[in-house]
C-alpha cells in the first residue's frame, strides 16, 4: 500500500430486485457500512413502492440516509456518508 490507497475499501453495492424479499439485502448491506443503490425499475409499482418503504424503513433503523436519484432509482448510505447532490 502508498500513501494514496485507503486503508479501508469502500464498497457501493447495486441491487436490482425482484420481489420485496430482496429488499433486505439491502437493508444488510446498508448495516455492513456498504453504500447502495436500490433499482426497482424492473418491478411493478406496486411492488416497487413496498420496497422501497420496506428498504427506507430498515436503513432509518439502523440510522442510515435515503436519496432519490430517479423515479424508481434510490441511493442508501450508512450514517457517516455525506452525499451531495447537484
Amino acid at each position: 500500500m502508498n500513501q494514496f490507497t485507503p486503508t479501508q475499501l469502500r464498497e457501493l453495492l447495486v441491487i436490482r430486485p425482484q420481489d420485496v424479499t430482496e429488499g433486505m439485502a439491502a437493508v444488510l448491506a446498508v448495516r455492513s457500512q456498504r453504500t447502495v443503490v436500490l433499482d426497482l425499475t424492473s418491478m411493478e409499482i406496486a411492488q416497487a413502492q413496498r420496497t422501497a418503504d420496506f428498504v427506507s424503513g430498515g436503513v432509518r433503523a439502523v440510522d442510515g440516509e435515503e436519496h432519490r436519484l430517479g423515479v424508481h432509482v434510490f441511493l442508501f448510505t450508512p450514517a457517516g456518508v455525506q452525499v451531495t447532490l447537484n
